[in-house]
C-alpha cells in the first residue's frame, strides 16, 4: 500500500523509525511505553490514509486532526523516552524534527482543504 500524499509518506517513515528505536526499550516497557509509542505513531499515517479514503473533505479534515493529536502524543513519548535514557538526545532531535515536518505538512493540508 502506498499513498501519493507526501505527508503520509513522511508519517509512515516516522512510524518505521519509532518501531526500530523501540526495539531497544527495556522489556519491562513492552506493555507500557513501547506499546503506546508504537500505537500513537502508527495512528498518524493510519488516520491520514483513512481520511483520504473518505468521501467528503470535512471527514478528511477530521481524520487529519486526529492524526495531529496522535503526532503530539508520539512527540511527548519520544521526549519521555529521551529523559528515561531509552534513546539518545541526537536520536530524539532527529525524530522531533520529523514530527515537526509532519505537523507542518498536516497543518498546510488541513488549511488547503478548508
Amino acid at each position: 500500500m502506498e499513498s501519493n500524499l507526501e505527508v503520509w509518506k513522511l508519517a509512515h517513515q516516522l512510524t518505521l523509525e519509532v518501531y526500530q528505536i523501540s526495539k531497544n526499550f527495556p522489556s519491562s516497557e513492552i506493555y507500557g511505553l513501547t506499546s503506546q509509542i508504537r500505537r500513537s505513531s502508527s495512528s498518524v499515517p493510519t488516520n491520514i490514509i483513512e481520511g483520504h479514503g473518505r468521501q467528503y473533505k470535512k471527514e478528511f479534515v477530521q481524520f487529519l486532526y486526529i492524526a495531529k493529536g496522535s503526532l503530539e502524543e508520539t512527540n511527548y513519548q519520544l521526549f519521555l523516552a529521551r529523559d528515561l535514557e531509552y534513546i539518545s538526545s541526537e536520536k530524539y532531535e532527529e525524530l522531533y524534527e520529523m514530527c515537526t515536518r509532519v505537523k507542518m505538512m498536516l497543518y498546510k493540508l488541513i488549511k488547503s482543504l478548508k
